[in-house]
């Protein structure tokens, strides 16, 4: 969605926001797969909390892109709950993991 989202951009913001939203929103899963690819518990514990961290950045940048005019409010409230709903995911899986420990 961000992508979708960000193709739209003013071509001024394509290192600006435009590279930042999309960084930060591809650095959620790619930090899920990396703590996946490691074998303690306490690895992956901490891939989750980065990933939370830069779904937090993403949607930061979101908001940054409304206020600026770059998506329409409606976007905006879809990506929020996208981000809601992913920063729920990632709970669940760190309370879950935490249990084994």
């Amino acid at each position: 969605m961000v992508y979708k989202l960000t193709a739209s951009f003013p071509r001024s913001e394509l290192f600006g926001v435009t590279s930042q939203v999309r960084r930060a929103a591809a650095s959620i899963l790619a930090n899920v797969a990396q703590g996946f690819g490691r074998r303690p518990t306490r690895e992956l514990l901490r891939s989750l909390q980065i990933a939370a961290g830069e779904m937090e950045e993403t949607r930061y940048f979101l908001i940054l892109s409304r206020d600026l005019g770059y998506i329409s409010a409606a976007d905006a409230l879809r990506s929020f709950e996208l981000c809601d709903s992913v920063g729920q995911l990632i709970n669940a899986l760190g309370r879950s993991l935490k249990k084994r420990i």
